[in-house]
């Protein structure tokens, strides 16, 4: 009976040391132990959707937060009256990238609408990518070409530091010849905001390829 204590703490401790190995054995994917870079796009649906958009961006953010994980945001765009029109964050730690890569689709809410004066029930989409973040040294190896990018500066929308809405340090790059769209605001200076925003291209485009050829096989 004396050793009830010491024995409930040691076998608390053996359980977490079990799981955290079957979480290890589960994520075995090539990128699984990166960190992970999410994007939240509201779809049609004005308030409902953005304000929708910003609930599960704070529901990641939350969550990594009571895994140990830490967050950054890279770029957060207002909603309208609500929300966010659109948000990117990476979250950083062990696994974060195999941890988060199933919340990647189409998420659904249906509610009764705070913003409708007549209580109508509403149905809200809202996109969630999730990419693993590319190390340094294989960002460098990935070559994209001046005359494939669309390079915009525009002010940053969110908290920051003195340069935040007074001077275009916020940067958004467009891969011309795929669509694709990145955008850094985190960073006091523009060129430091073009090479985040160009690493996120970059670690696109690879997702792209990988799912291109998954698509193949």
């Amino acid at each position: 009976e004396a050793m009830r204590g010491e024995l409930e703490r040691e076998l608390g401790s053996i359980r977490k040391d079990i799981s955290s190995a079957e979480v290890a054995a589960l994520l075995m994917g090539e990128q699984d132990l990166s960190n992970a870079i999410v994007s939240i796009h509201p779809g049609a649906g004005g308030t409902e959707a953005q304000d929708w958009a910003e609930m599960l961006m704070r529901m990641y953010l939350r969550w990594a937060e009571k895994i140990g994980y830490t967050t950054e945001i890279l770029d957060y765009q207002n909603g309208e009256e609500a929300g966010v029109k659109s948000v990117t964050f990476t979250v950083s730690g062990d696994y974060a990238y195999g941890r988060t890569k199933a919340e990647a689709g189409v998420h659904r809410l249906v509610r009764i609408s705070p913003f409708d004066a007549e209580g109508h029930r509403h149905t809200s989409f809202a996109l969630v990518e999730v990419l693993p973040e590319l190390p340094a040294f294989e960002a460098s190896k990935i070559q994209v070409p001046e005359r494939d990018l669309k390079v915009e500066f525009y002010r940053s929308g969110g908290p920051g530091g003195q340069n935040v809405n007074k001077v275009e340090t916020a940067v958004r790059i467009v891969h011309l010849p795929t669509g694709l769209v990145a955008a850094s605001q985190v960073e006091r200076a523009q060129a430091q905001n073009r090479e985040r925003a160009l690493a996120l291209i970059k670690a696109k485009l690879v997702q792209l390829a990988e799912d291109q050829h998954a698509a193949s096989i």
